[in-house]
């Protein structure tokens, strides 16, 4: 059995839009844990109808949910507000701390959570060193901060290896 890659996600689906939640729940998954930003919503845009009618599809299937953003209260608060989710803000991913306490809040472990997000560095390394799923998805927009702009350039090395690997 080969080591799992810290930076390697377990899938890698274009859009959280397009993940087959119900082959999740019939895996057993029962929570599952979202980064908002280039995930759910362009970078700093409110929640949206596609957002809204999502949680409540899940809801509706019977997962347990709650957004992990590095981002301050108020825009996770307001996105929060839209979709009635569960929140942690100023998350420090990838520290794995608050995707252990996301756990907590949603009454799950390891096993039957998955993480969603668009960043190899933050995201999917905290989701990998909390021991949990990790489902890597395509930003949505392409207008990002500097230092993402940044860090998408070393992601495209990450990835690169990471399609090669998945061949062989």
């Amino acid at each position: 059995m080969r080591m799992k890659h810290l930076f390697y996600p377990d899938e890698y689906i274009s859009s959280a839009y397009q993940i087959d939640y119900e082959r999740l729940y019939d895996e057993g998954v029962r929570g599952l844990i979202f980064d908002i930003d280039n995930t759910l919503v362009p970078h700093g845009a409110p929640a949206d109808e596609r957002a809204i009618a999502l949680f409540s599809r899940l809801k509706k299937l019977g997962f347990r949910c709650v957004l992990l953003s590095n981002n301050k209260e108020p825009r996770v608060k307001s996105f929060h507000e839209k979709v009635g989710m569960q929140y942690i803000f100023s998350a420090k991913k990838p520290s794995p701390r608050n995707y252990r306490r996301a756990m907590e809040l949603m009454r799950t472990n390891a096993e039957n959570t998955v993480f969603i997000g668009d960043q190899i560095f933050t995201d999917v390394a905290g989701a990998n060193r909390a021991g949990i799923h990790s489902i890597l998805v395509e930003p949505m927009h392409p207008k990002e901060e500097i230092q993402i702009v940044l860090k998408r350039r070393l992601e495209k090395i990450v990835l690169f290896f990471y399609h090669r690997r998945r061949k062989s």
